[in-house]
């Protein structure tokens, strides 16, 4: 007699079963993560033009150190060294997008770990009622949620 339809006829499996299942699906995105990732994108992307622009000497210098504050140091830091630092700065925004966008954890560690420094930086100003601070609680209880999602 055969087994109903949509019942295996043994319980048991051998190695040789087990090894060819297929490959678990991808999981899948969620909006929340796919627009923020295009957001911090868009942000490390005007970081590298700035530094960039700032490199190749296109922004005037003294609307430059202007922007900065006069007179501008930054330690022992040559204006040309800040500069860089800009853009160096851009470029690892940049990679966090792309590993937000691509649900890597150590993306979502380095997101939960800047939003800790700055909801302890509103903290410390107690600035706990500005659209800031509520939208980086947001963003960090989001992210909190769908942590799931990361690999």
């Amino acid at each position: 007699m055969a087994p109903p339809t949509g019942v295996a006829s043994s319980p048991s499996t051998s190695s040789s079963e087990v090894g060819s299942l297929p490959p678990l699906p991808p999981p899948s995105r969620p909006l929340g993560v796919a627009i923020l990732a295009v957001l911090v994108g868009i942000y490390g992307i005007l970081w590298i033009v700035v530094g960039g622009l700032a490199l190749a000497g296109q922004v005037g210098t003294a609307a430059f150190h202007s922007y900065l504050g006069q007179p501008f140091k930054l330690g022992s830091l040559s204006a040309f060294e800040i500069e860089l630092v800009i853009l160096i700065v851009g470029l690892i925004i940049l990679g966090l997008a792309l590993g937000l966008y691509h649900l890597r954890t150590w993306a979502l560690a380095l997101s939960l770990l800047f939003l800790i420094f700055v909801l302890v930086e509103y903290g410390i100003a107690h600035a706990f009622l500005t659209l800031g601070f509520l939208l980086s609680l947001v963003i960090f209880l989001y992210l909190l949620a769908v942590s799931g999602h990361f690999r």
